[in-house]
């Protein structure tokens, strides 16, 4: 078998595009002798709407009467018929089933336009999985309306971007979403693309961005229509879509798309678009894409795949020229500082990326058992570390779908095993929110994490959402932590800054404290954190400035918890003593395992 011209794909919309007669079907098979179309429109009869070939691997044909709800699939004509469902199909009846033609312009948003996701410096972000998000009746998983129905508790929450995991299309009805079978469709168990843009509508009504998954590095590698799609193939690979040699091969199957291919670049850009655009999507969070750019998803510079590199370049280009509010995040976790550059500056044009290297070393602080083995020094680092000069080009947590999965639980979980809502469970789960709200940086919790959910992440295992008043006070922790990340009362200007100061490394009694502030030199923020089993009714700490000092938040406050007891006094005096390179210092009260956020009266 010979492939056939890699010629790009004219600039016309692919897929079925309905109009008020019939429908437009294009498709790219370019090994193909013929490609028909057959249907709910035809009466499933074969022969009747072959389209035509363009000359560039296009095929096209316009059929009367087809329109948006019906059903089609494609016959590729190769060595024998291979029956097709299209890669652009916007709706599916299932990942094994057949297309759907949907019209994707007649949607009522009923909100404007206008709408914009809030900025770098004033996000939170939620990461929701959408099966497990909600338990509703039945055995199938959750959907968009069960989950608008909790939108409100995100809204409390104070949480401004839903980021969801994978909505595409997978095989059967539970699954992560990172399988992708139909990467255009939305997933049928979830309700499909209006319920979907349901979703949306409702959570910008709430004052919430969506950002989406999006899973670029392979697709499938079950339920996979794209493979061989029109019959040819080399090296017994994947065909027109795929790389048909040793650059196939991820961790997840030989199935990542040939960037090296126009169509298939282009494909990929169609899809960020579609997102942004027909869906109003805020952003787009891709995962793995050290796999994107290395074959390997590491630093071998001969696994490099400079057209891995381009597709990121190319895509983020392209949703800045459409867009440009639109943010775009990457899961990378190799610390690469060019995953956050410009285009124009050699970088692959992210907004921003996942942080490893503050999940790792805080993780590791507040999981080790012992306190005299906790490293002060690293959360230290971890808190100052930044990819460029923007302290917002990077996303802190503790938590997320990787680090409470795959051999690994939730936090409260891994500090004591069996006993996730044990009292040491709870403060140092917690003293980890803290360090995630006041660190610079765009927080995430996943979702449940307000609720101190246990055990590990499973597509099976529902939030418990009885939680939500056993532990009635933490929800109020965090949404208390999201007030002042975001500067809601007009106290904390200081967190929504660039700049950090660590000025106090006490490795001996696990004693960290920071200064935050603003971009325009206001806003005094410290943040002490107590990192043992320890209580101290004085401990004394440099401050920026002398005089009257407060305690706004204590996370050992017993409105939090009925174990917790407080840490001391709230109002504080400064005295002239300078320390640690402050020009004044103060003595503050520090419970157990706890952190308290100071600014000036």
């Amino acid at each position: 078998m010979t492939p056939a011209d890699d010629s790009v794909v004219a600039a016309r919309g692919m897929g079925a595009i309905p109009d008020e007669n019939g429908t437009t079907f294009r498709v790219w098979a370019p090994n193909a002798s013929d490609v028909e179309v057959v249907g709910d429109f035809s009466a499933w009869e074969e022969g009747r709407h072959s389209l035509d070939a363009t000359g560039d691997g296009v095929w096209e044909g316009w059929i009367e009467g087809a329109q948006p709800g019906d059903e089609y699939k494609l016959i590729v004509h190769a060595d024998a018929p291979l029956y097709r469902l299209d890669p652009y199909a916007r709706q599916v009846t299932s990942s094994v089933g057949n297309a759907v033609i949907h019209r994707t312009d007649d949607y009522d948003w009923l909100v404007p336009d206008d709408y914009r996701s809030p900025p770098w410096h004033e996000m939170v972000i939620y990461e929701m999985h959408l099966g497990t998000f909600t338990d509703p009746p039945g055995d199938g998983p959750g959907d968009f309306t069960s989950a608008i129905a909790r939108l409100e508790h995100l809204a409390r929450l104070g949480v401004n971007a839903i980021e969801l995991m994978p909505p595409m299309e997978f095989p059967g009805e539970r699954s992560w979403g990172y399988n992708p079978a139909h990467p255009f469709a939305i997933e049928s168990d979830y309700g499909g693309p209006d319920a979907f843009k349901d979703f949306v509508r409702a959570a910008h009504e709430r004052g919430m961005a969506v950002i989406i998954d999006v899973v670029y590095n392979h697709f499938g590698p079950s339920d996979l229509d794209m493979w061989r799609f029109d019959g040819w193939y080399e090296n017994e690979g994947g065909g027109i879509y795929f790389y048909n040699d040793w650059r196939a091969s991820t961790p997840w199957g030989d199935t990542r798309p040939d960037y090296g291919r126009p169509e298939v670049r282009r494909y990929l850009t169609d899809n960020a678009l579609m997102w942004i655009e027909d869906y109003r999507i805020d952003g787009l969070r891709w995962d793995a894409t050290a796999y994107v750019r290395n074959v390997w998803g590491g630093s071998d510079p001969g696994a490099e795949l400079a057209d891995g590199w381009a597709v990121l370049r190319e895509v983020n280009d392209a949703i800045n020229q459409r867009q440009p509010w639109k943010v775009s995040i990457a899961e990378d976790l190799r610390g690469h500082p060019a995953i956050t550059e410009p285009t124009d500056a050699g970088g692959a044009g992210f907004d921003a990326q996942w942080d490893d290297q503050f999940v790792f070393p805080v993780r590791a602080a507040l999981i080790e058992a012992d306190d005299a083995r906790r490293d002060m020094w690293a959360v230290a680092r971890a808190l100052d570390h930044r990819y460029g000069a923007d302290a917002f080009r990077r996303i802190i947590y503790t938590e997320s779908h990787d680090e409470v999965a795959n051999g690994k639980a939730r936090v409260p979980e891994e500090i004591w095993p069996g006993n996730a809502d044990g009292w040491h469970s709870v403060k140092r789960s917690i003293l980890g929110a803290v360090l995630v709200f006041t660190a610079p940086g765009v927080p995430m919790i996943f979702q449940g994490q307000e609720l101190l959910e246990d055990q590990w992440f499973r597509d099976d295992d529902p939030i418990d959402w009885s939680r939500l008043e056993t532990h009635a006070g933490i929800v109020q922790l965090f949404a208390d932590l999201i007030a002042l990340r975001r500067n809601r009362a007009g106290a904390t200007a200081g967190l929504t800054g660039q700049h950090l100061r660590v000025h106090h490394i006490n490795d001996a009694d696990k004693v960290l404290a920071y200064h935050r502030w603003a971009d325009d030199e206001s806003g005094d923020v410290v943040v002490v954190a107590n990192f043992a089993d320890r209580r101290y009714d004085r401990y004394t700490i440099g401050v920026p400035q002398t005089g009257g000092w407060r305690v706004i938040f204590d996370s050992d406050a017993p409105q939090y918890h009925e174990h917790f007891t407080g840490s001391g006094a709230t109002e504080l005096s400064a005295d002239e003593q300078s320390r640690e390179g402050m020009p004044a210092s103060l003595d503050v009260g520090l419970g157990p395992y706890s952190a308290v956020i100071l600014v000036p009266n």
